[in-house]
């Protein structure tokens, strides 16, 4: 750990531990590989797989693609943060009233991933990136640092 400063970086956000931390870190490998949070999260594999065909659009369950291990660190990490964030919590309550709470779980893991990769991505630690946010200094977002 004492070798790996972005894992340790990681573990300030609330629900990560050390091992969530460097797994995500090695198994990812390099952060610039991925342009957005969208890539990461169907790297992981934590996004519906669709089937489409002419007009409809048919989304199921999530396409299970990535690593395995990592999916289920992320889904655990995810389940703590809700315990002891409100805004995650009140996320997670709002989504398993209207899709059920196993799609709300791995939602929140999704989202948690995203939120791992923007400060890996920006060297930010759990404070900052709750201050600016993770679209931070992008075009568009005036109050993100520049």
């Amino acid at each position: 750990m004492e070798k790996c400063p972005e894992a340790r970086r990681l573990q300030t956000h609330p629900g990560v531990g050390a091992l969530t931390a460097l797994a995500f870190v090695l198994i990812i490998g390099r952060a610039e590989r991925f342009q957005c949070g969208k890539q990461i999260a169907s790297y992981l594999g934590l996004v519906p797989l669709e089937e489409s065909s002419g007009n409809r659009r048919r989304l199921g369950h999530i396409t299970k693609q990535g690593n395995s291990l990592l999916r289920f660190l992320l889904v655990e990490a995810a389940q703590v943060t809700v315990r002891n964030d409100q805004e995650w919590r009140n996320k997670y309550f709002h989504l398993a009233l209207r899709r059920g709470r196993k799609i709300a779980k791995v939602a929140m893991a999704r989202r948690l991933a995203v939120r791992l990769y923007w400060m890996w991505r920006k060297g930010w630690n759990y404070e900052q990136t709750k201050k600016f946010g993770s679209h931070a200094g992008e075009p568009g977002n005036r109050d993100g640092v520049q």
